[in-house]
């Protein structure tokens, strides 16, 4: 069993709500435990570069916290990977971003990869990932913090934005915020279309327990 740390980028006071992507990774991977933390003084979480900024040294914070409390690796539920680089550079355990799990497992599923975004840029990480191989990219009409996502109108409009992605033939969609797990978009997705939708939180999920089973066999 491999206990994990999982930040979530945006201020969440209930409890249910603030382990739920804990619990969506805990019940794909029964060989990982999680435990979440949240940052602070950001109810609408990381929706342009500005928020962004103010929140990287919240999330630098809690991986020094998780990092003391001996945790065996970080997720940064995020698809925009705040403060991951900068994590991976000052920590010792692994530190897994949503948005550069996402990706490199789209590349297994195909050539052509649609992204579903929120912000108005897909985030930089997914994007130097992705390469030539981001064919087309759409973004639900007024959704733009994954908070909209909650709301009945903001699902109606990314599902609109996902028939229109599929439009261009893309062999896999990935969506650029971790908003779309907590939803549960997959779901929905499943009833619309045959092409496979990679879900951010447990992609996060599987990326982190490929490399703690990759360190465990070279002992470490």
């Amino acid at each position: 069993m491999y206990t994990i740390g999982l930040i979530r980028v945006l201020t969440i006071r209930e409890e249910e709500k603030l382990n739920l992507h804990g619990k969506i990774i805990e019940n794909a991977f029964n060989e990982l435990k999680v435990i979440s933390k949240c940052i602070e003084d950001q109810p609408l979480g990381i929706y342009d570069e500005t928020s962004e900024e103010i929140a990287k040294p919240k999330i630098l914070k809690l991986i020094k916290e998780f990092e003391r409390m001996n945790v065996d690796a970080v997720i940064v539920s995020c698809a925009a990977d705040p403060a991951v680089d900068e994590g991976r550079r000052t920590s010792r355990i692994p530190v897994v971003g949503a948005g550069s799990a996402t990706a490199s497992i789209a590349l297994s599923y195909g050539e052509r990869v649609g992204v579903l975004k929120l912000t108005e840029d897909v985030p930089r990480v997914i994007k130097r990932i992705l390469g030539h191989h981001l064919v087309a990219e759409e973004r639900p009409e007024d959704v733009k913090k994954s908070t909209d996502l909650m709301q009945e109108w903001g699902i109606k409009a990314s599902i609109k934005a996902l028939k229109k992605l599929l439009e261009d033939g893309v062999d896999v969609v990935i969506p650029a915020c971790t908003g779309f797990s907590t939803i549960n978009f997959i779901d929905i997705v499943r009833e619309i279309t045959d092409t496979p939708f990679i879900d951010p939180v447990l992609a996060s999920g599987s990326i982190t327990l490929g490399i703690l089973k990759q360190l465990n066999r070279r002992g470490r």
